[in-house]
């Protein structure tokens, strides 16, 4: 008899954490001064905003998590561009400690997600005309653990 058949008749659940779909809720590009910004020497400002969220979408365990990516290009103090992905993903998970659930949602998402996010915005930038962006990764991790000092440090 297996380990996994001997857990599954004495009623423990495995924990599950699985990606069932990746997608894209929304997508936008902008480019409010061109084909002026054509014409401009130098090298733009990036600017690069981050965002998550997560909610339940069923009894089942299915979750949703979404990576908001924004990209903001000026220069000289004029948008050359911006490029926002609001990319998804559809995650199962069952059998998983609720506190371990919003670390999930904070952390492993994200990281899933994130190259996608990256593969659209940088997508979106070559199809305007402009040269490719290359998102540097992200450390989810130190994110998450950043966001969650100052609500540590009311509590005491």
């Amino acid at each position: 008899m297996s380990d996994e058949s001997s857990t599954e008749e004495a009623g423990e659940q495995q924990p599950v954490f699985a990606l069932d779909r990746v997608y894209v809720k929304d997508l936008s590009f902008e480019s409010p001064n061109v084909p002026e910004m054509f014409a401009t020497q130098g090298q733009p400002e990036l600017n690069v905003e981050l965002g998550t969220e997560g909610r339940v979408v069923s009894d089942q365990g299915h979750v949703e998590s979404v990576l908001t990516v924004t990209v903001r290009s000026t220069f000289e103090e004029r948008t050359v561009y911006i490029a926002e992905v609001q990319q998804a993903g559809l995650f199962r998970m069952q059998g998983i400690p609720e506190e371990q659930m919003e670390r999930l949602m904070g952390i492993n998402c994200p990281t899933i997600l994130f190259p996608y996010a990256r593969e659209a915005i940088s997508g979106a930038v070559l199809r305007g005309g402009f040269q490719q962006v290359l998102l540097d990764p992200v450390n989810f991790q130190a994110l998450y653990e950043q966001s969650r000092e100052p609500a540590e440090g009311q509590e005491h």
